[in-house]
């Protein structure tokens, strides 16, 4: 029997986040570290799968099945293709710096209370999460892949409500009433799209006999599986509502701009960079692969709501006062992008989706990330008390700058060719919609150079004119990932070497080819 690779890299942050949960409340450093080391170990088992994973191979790799619920016909059933190798390897890479970043976030205040364990209970939280979207990325069994994707609500639940950003413009105990709306926004919004899931999840069953991806997409393609044209659509309905929540598309979105701001800046970036690319993946594998007629059929208003998610995300990033609300909002304008691209139905559009995914994960981390060192060290969210301070704080005025480049897709930097592979490939099908969607690359520029104006340029304030500039451990944080953002900006192929065989497979399981050239190129 081969070593359970798949099952490893989910269970060792899920392990971790015991241990880490049962450090002694004196021993917070000896918390800290653990999380690291374990997050570090699985970031290992992540690239020992990416080196074993064989782009040209069989389409789900490393595969394990068992039985598990066998009189409901559940399975404990794993395996990756390209895309689901390249989300497991964007989030064992972000995790660390997550954690770095958070070192001090979860720090307690002096009380009298010696078992209070808020930093072991922080960071345990933090490998929790890890562990569900691993296993979510992995799981080929529809029922699995829902228990996971309804169960990480729960720590994200409690990063949100419990450990909120202490840079707040009102008093600790409005603060702490915000905190709560956002964590309970989140779960609401969240637990409905998965209750609605969960009645498509049964009807699926009804009508397949059983909860295997691969078995049900093959059975499809044969013919031995018919379903009527009403009943698949609602069963996309059903998936795709829960995924359109978890995105976050317009207009299920509202929930993101207040989970982030309350949120501590690792927190926002665990967010919006690892766990909303859940539900951008979901629709990949689960909703194309299982109803490709209806996706077929939804897909004008589906690119409909990808392009108001484009623009409406940007105008609202334009005009926000807050840093952190302002990095959201752009990040539904990103989740437009993604979504526009799969529902492209080209091979372009559709790598250029999952590209954009790594890309996003990326360029958001390390935007957010010096955003958050920028607000620990002011106090303040809000754009207009900053000024001048390229001039006091330099390093960090730089990484916060290439940050916001990378958002803006700015070429050389890696969601540049992710974002042009979408236009490109939404433009050859649709081409009024790739027309309208560049508006939101105008909107990107605006808002981080606005940004980045309001806050790095001008006359140094009183308020900013001691600020430290990045520590060690903060540029731990942020070098790496200004260094792959400029790697994958000149050299994607690795990213789309691994990926592009995945796409090629979501195309024929939709029946899909790429549109001819009108104009045939000259012999």
């Amino acid at each position: 029997m081969s070593f359970p690779l798949l099952t490893a890299t989910a269970a060792l942050p899920a392990l971790g986040a015991i241990a880490t949960a049962a450090v002694p409340a004196a021993q917070r450093v000896a918390a800290k570290w653990l999380a690291l080391l374990v997050s570090l170990g699985t970031l290992v088992l992540a690239a020992v799968i990416l080196v074993r994973f064989d782009p040209g191979g069989d389409r789900y790799q490393l595969t394990e099945s068992h039985s598990w619920i066998k009189d409901f016909g559940v399975r404990y059933e794993l395996g990756v293709d390209g895309i689901g190798v390249a989300l497991v390897a964007l989030t064992a890479l972000l995790i660390p710096f997550i954690i770095l970043a958070g070192w001090h976030d979860a720090d307690p205040h002096e009380t009298g209370n010696k078992r209070w364990r808020p930093t072991q209970g922080f960071f345990a939280l933090i490998l929790a999460v890890e562990a569900m979207v691993i296993i979510s990325f992995e799981a080929t069994d529809v029922f699995l892949f829902y228990i996971f994707f309804e169960a990480m609500l729960i720590p994200m639940y409690f990063l949100i409500g419990g450990f909120g950003d202490k840079a707040h413009e009102h008093g600790d105990e409005v603060a702490a009433t915000q905190r709560s709306y956002a964590a309970v926004k989140f779960l609401l919004y969240n637990l409905v799209g998965g209750l609605i899931m969960l009645a498509a999840v049964i009807g699926l069953y009804v009508v397949a006999g059983n909860f295997s991806l691969p078995e049900i997409v093959q059975a499809r393609a044969n013919g031995s599986l018919h379903m009527a044209t009403s009943t698949e659509r609602w069963l996309f309905l059903g998936f795709f509502f829960a995924f359109a929540v978890k995105a976050p598309l317009w207009p299920l979105h509202t929930w993101l701009p207040n989970a982030m701001g309350e949120a501590t800046a690792p927190v926002a970036v665990l967010i919006t960079a690892v766990v909303d690319k859940v539900g951008t993946f979901a629709m990949l594998r689960f909703c194309l692969g299982l109803f490709p007629e209806a996706s077929k059929w939804a897909t004008p208003v589906i690119l409909v709501l990808a392009l108001i998610s484009i623009v409406y995300g940007a105008l609202l990033a334009v005009g926000q006062r807050d840093i952190k609300r302002l990095v959201a909002y752009a990040s539904i304008s990103h989740f437009g992008f993604i979504i526009l691209g799969i529902f492209a139905m080209t091979s372009q559009g559709q790598s250029g989706a999952t590209l954009y995914m790594v890309n996003h994960g990326i360029s958001t981390a390390a935007l957010m990330l010096v955003a958050g060192f920028l607000i620990s060290r002011r106090g303040s969210r809000l754009i207009a008390d900053y000024g001048g301070v390229q001039k006091v704080a330099p390093v960090l005025a730089g990484t916060f700058l290439i940050g916001g480049l990378a958002t803006l897709s700015l070429p050389g930097l890696a969601p540049f060719v992710s974002e042009f592979l979408v236009l490109v490939g939404t433009f050859t099908r649709y081409p009024v919609v790739g027309i309208i969607a560049t508006f939101g690359i105008v909107l990107a520029a605006l808002y981080t150079l606005v940004l980045y104006q309001r806050t790095m340029t001008g006359p140094v304030k009183a308020e900013v004119a001691d600020m430290p500039d990045l520590r060690v451990r903060e540029l731990l944080v942020v070098a790496p990932l200004i260094a792959l953002l400029i790697f994958l900006g000149v050299y994607p192929k690795p990213v789309t070497d691994i990926v592009n065989p995945a796409v090629q497979q979501t195309m024929s399981d939709v029946h899909k080819t790429d549109p001819k050239p009108e104009v045939e190129a000259a012999k």
